[in-house]
């Protein structure tokens, strides 16, 4: 009943052993359908090793450092003058209407209780080039610096040979640029863009322009007494008559409006005429002396006496011929500028239409019957 039992010694019993290990281990696992693949062996990652002398720099540093340069090169290339692209620089600008131009006030004269002569001295590259065949009436808008509002006015001689320009402005009390320049001093920076033509000159298509004025309204007739009727006397055979309104004497324009006009009217009676007229006398005196100052306002009566021209001597009854026959109609050909405060155009051709347009002709003008070909409100 007993079995004998072989007996091993150690060495068999331990290549028995590891015999048995070895097969097991080459023997497949059993799959089965609740138990998945056993994922292969993967070998571990190495450590990182860092390193303190070396920071890292982190990534978006890097793309801003990088879109940087890209930056820098690209204006580097666009936006430097290359000499053999480029060309010579451009030649500065002329005065435009469209932009302003820096100026300065070279002097500034008082000529009345609110009146001064300023004079605007421009560098000579900012001026236009003159025409001395085109006598039309220009002016030149000056802006206030602190406020941004711009006004037109009108040099009296246009711009002399050293690039000035000479102005009579008025302070009035609501308007914000013309104290704005009287607050001026001599050497201050003036902004002015122009010229702009207010009145175009065509000469041979009136027989007579008759110019009415009130206060400093009178610096376009200036300009174009300085510029046409002046200058060349002989060029044109039209007549001018300049009717002008103050309020008092001491009101009047300067001597260097007023002068040159009385001496050439009197010397030249058949080509310009001067009448001047005042509301009032008080003790203030006239810049010039003025042989005939009207009294009073400009009125129907005192404009008809001013445009009446020499009468025709009359015919004897008999060198009339029994014949009558019909006339001919010889309406001379008139035109009438008007400017000045805006109550007096009002009252001598009607007021302003829509945004300053021309509007109907009305006031003491319009009851004579003239019509708007025959006036022209500045």
């Amino acid at each position: 009943m007993w079995r004998r039992v072989p007996c091993l010694r150690p060495q068999q019993f331990a290549v028995q052993r590891a015999w048995k290990s070895t097969r097991r281990s080459t023997r497949p696992p059993k799959s089965s359908l609740f138990e998945s693949t056993p994922a292969p062996f993967l070998p571990r990652p190495p450590t990182p090793v860092f390193h303190l002398s070396e920071p890292r720099i982190p990534t978006h540093v890097r793309i801003g450092t990088c879109l940087v340069a890209f930056a820098a090169g690209f204006s580097i290339y666009f936006f430097l003058d290359d000499p053999e692209i480029v060309g010579p620089p451009p030649k500065p600008p002329v005065l435009s209407p469209n932009q302003f131009a820096v100026t300065k006030l070279n002097s500034a004269e008082a000529s009345g209780p609110s009146t001064k002569l300023v004079k605007i001295a421009s560098p000579p590259h900012l001026l236009p080039l003159n025409n001395s065949s085109d006598a039309s009436i220009w002016s030149v808008f000056i802006k206030d610096d602190d406020i941004q509002v711009e006004r037109a006015y009108t040099p009296l001689h246009g711009v002399d040979s050293n690039g000035d320009m000479l102005f009579w402005i008025k302070k009035y009390p609501k308007g914000e640029v013309g104290r704005w320049i009287h607050s001026k001093n001599p050497g201050d920076k003036i902004e002015i863009r122009g010229p702009i033509k207010t009145w175009p000159w065509k000469d041979g298509v009136w027989d007579e322009v008759v110019m009415i004025s009130g206060g400093t309204g009178i610096t376009p007739f200036a300009q174009l007494f300085n510029n046409l009727i002046l200058k060349s006397p002989s060029a044109t055979n039209t007549r001018f008559t300049l009717i002008h309104s103050s309020r008092v004497p001491g009101e009047l324009p300067p001597a260097v409006i007023l002068e040159p006009m009385v001496a050439f009217a009197s010397g030249n009676p058949d080509k310009f005429k001067l009448h001047v007229f005042v509301d009032e006398v008080d003790a203030s005196k006239p810049p010039v002396s003025i042989e005939n100052i009207n009294m009073g306002r400009i009125q129907e009566a005192g404009l008809k006496r001013c445009l009446k021209g020499p009468e025709e001597p009359s015919k004897a009854w008999w060198r009339k011929s029994p014949v009558q026959r019909p006339q001919q109609s010889n309406k001379p050909r008139i035109l009438f500028l008007v400017c000045g405060p805006e109550p007096m155009i009002d009252a001598i051709a009607g007021p302003y239409g829509r945004n300053f347009s021309q509007g109907p002709v009305g006031g003491i003008l319009g009851k004579m019957g003239y019509t708007s070909d025959e006036v022209y409100k500045l």
